[in-house]
């Protein structure tokens, strides 16, 4: 039996479409911060035919076969490897979530599982796995999760052909690097009709999303990055909110359209912005699939940001830090 923990992330750079759906190969570069709070505890033992279970919800057959997919992905991963598993790599599993994450409220739950769901297995396995080798494993069940791997600012990059390894996470920085909060601001709790696998299908229709990615892979991805490691606030700011609102435009404009934002979504964002010129806070917005607004700031924001998620009516709000990283326990 191996358990082991793990918290979303959220993409300051996001990961929007593949250059193939079943491996989940992200067609560009992409950035996160992983969050200290709410976490997801995944349970893995061997077991003769797959089960998996949650305390937290129902699983639906949809859900159950996601986990035999992923698993069977991963297996064949874990076979490719030069070096010999100690343990065998498991013919099938037992799997028990037990997650403390809020439905609804846009916090990138499936990274949280899937990246505490390969690491439950590398734990199993007791395989001398590196944790880029973890992220891809992680990758296969959620393309976002291979970020949730690492502490403080997680990436994937993207390698060339269409390999099982060719979209390898890595650790910009570690959570004693730069102590930023994730203000999340939850307009409607409403479960969204296109999950995000489903949108990443049709990324490719929008006329502009090709030059999206070559804007990620050409400068803005290294701009992010850079901001990070140089802790630049404002350079931060500019290319996240940048990268956040050409993303939701390239949702809308693909066929069919997928609106995620809406108009709780620009009032937030509007009165933000108001606050931020008034008072001259460091903070940044960003949205990934549904109407739910983060709100990035440094410590002396803190305080000032979270009076004004909580005095948002009608509204959900949720408050995380930088964090560490799935681990087992």
């Amino acid at each position: 039996m191996s358990t082991a923990r793990s918290t979303p992330n959220i993409a300051l750079i996001k990961y929007w479409g593949n250059r193939n759906d079943k491996l989940r190969l992200c067609a560009n570069n992409n950035v996160a911060m992983t969050l200290n709070t709410p976490s997801v505890d995944v349970t893995v033992e061997h077991a003769d035919t797959l089960s998996v279970t949650s305390k937290n919800k129902e699983m639906t057959d949809r859900d159950i076969a996601r986990f035999e997919n992923t698993l069977q992905l991963i297996k064949n991963y874990l076979s490719t490897l030069p070096n010999p598993n100690p343990n065998p790599i498991p013919n099938s599993l037992s799997v028990e979530i037990d997650s403390a994450i809020p439905s609804a409220i846009g916090l990138a739950s499936s990274s949280a599982v899937f990246s505490a769901f390969a690491k439950a297995i590398s734990g199993l396995v007791d395989a001398d796995l590196t944790d880029e080798q973890i992220s891809i494993m992680a990758r296969l069940g959620s393309g976002s999760a291979a970020r949730s791997i690492f502490g403080g600012y997680g990436a994937i990059r993207i390698g060339d052909g269409e390999s099982i390894d060719s979209a390898v996470g890595f650790q910009v920085a570690d959570e004693n690097h730069w102590k930023l909060h994730d203000i999340v601001i939850a307009p409607s709790l409403e479960e969204k009709k296109v999950g995000s696998t489903e949108g990443h299908a049709g990324a490719w229709s929008s006329p502009d999303y090709e030059q999206r990615v070559k804007d990620i892979n050409e400068h803005r991805f290294d701009e992010c990055v850079s901001a990070l490691e140089n802790k630049d606030f404002e350079k931060l700011q500019a290319v996240a909110e940048t990268d956040a609102m050409n993303m939701h435009h390239c949702m809308q404009t693909q066929d069919p359209p997928l609106q995620y934002l809406n108009d709780e979504t620009y009032r937030i964002l509007d009165e933000l912005k108001a606050l931020r010129e008034a008072e001259h806070l460091p903070v940044f917005y960003t949205m990934d699939g549904g109407p739910t607004v983060h709100l990035f700031c440094e410590d002396s924001a803190r305080e000032a940001i979270a009076a004004f998620a909580h005095s948002q009516e009608g509204c959900k709000v949720f408050e995380a830090s930088v964090g560490p990283g799935a681990h087992l326990v």
